[in-house]
């Protein structure tokens, strides 16, 4: 079944996907078409299985696959590892960015692309580049020189992911809680980041609890998994629903 789907050249297939940590199974049966060109936003409640998701797309080992499939462009990701994936267009925002002391954010983001794109960045060219996607973000230009999220605050934090996202201009980006704990300030700037990075030829799945970022998009679909699964599916407007009624009514 899933080969025959493949043939319709979908983006990204996700069929029947259980996934464990551990002993525990956190997915349980996970379906979901993405196209390119769209934007998915998935809700849920603590514990649902979001995060999870969202790793496991991007190959971290912790997460076992037990059944099921992802296809990613005609290609199946189950057994590729991290680097693989990135080669292949596929881009993670996390939730709770790392600091990597002794690496500045300009030599981290030069040697990501480079070892994504398998060829030489000319410096000047890349430094250019670099100064135009910080200005949009309303970044300093010292931030180029600081070690990796080094004393970022949270919101400097989440700016680096975003700005990670538009130099290494994925054709998948998922992004993990991008606007947790973020003022109204930082949220249009993320929103505005996101914006620049969406196009006809890349997609973008949004994982969040709060509809603060999705003010400012205008995503194709929303989502809520609930329980290890995605029990609705529909347009912007099921956001009312859960402000109104919260998830508990989704619950099996």
């Amino acid at each position: 079944m899933i080969r025959s789907m493949v043939m319709e050249n979908k983006f990204l297939l996700i069929r029947d996907l259980h996934v464990k940590v551990g002993d525990k199974e956190i997915l349980r049966g996970l379906n979901l078409d993405i196209n390119r060109g769209e934007v998915h936003v998935i809700m849920g409640p603590n514990g649902a299985g979001k995060s999870t998701l969202a790793n496991v797309l991007m190959g971290n080992p912790k997460y076992e696959i037990t059944k099921g499939e992802i296809v990613y462009e005609g290609k199946v990701l189950n057994d590729m590892k991290v680097d693989e994936r990135a080669k292949l267009g596929i881009f993670m925002s996390f939730q709770y960015p790392e600091e990597i002391p002794g690496i500045t954010v300009e030599n981290f983001l030069r040697s990501a692309k480079m070892a994504i794109e398998d060829k030489p960045i000319k410096v000047m060219e890349f430094k250019k580049v670099l100064k135009e996607k910080m200005k949009l973000l309303e970044m300093k230009e010292e931030y180029a020189q600081r070690y990796l999220n080094e004393g970022f605050s949270g919101g400097e934090k989440k700016k680096s992911e975003i700005l990670q996202l538009l130099i290494l201009n994925p054709k998948l980006a998922i992004l993990d809680e991008t606007d947790s704990g973020l003022d109204v300030d930082a949220v249009k700037i993320v929103a505005k980041g996101v914006k620049e990075h969406k196009s006809e030829e890349n997609s973008i799945i949004i994982i969040t609890h709060h509809n603060n970022l999705l003010e400012y998009l205008n995503p194709d679909y929303v989502h809520f998994l609930v329980d290890g699964r995605i029990v609705k599916s529909g347009d912007i407007s099921l956001i009312d629903i859960v402000e109104k009624e919260g998830f508990e009514s989704f619950k099996n």
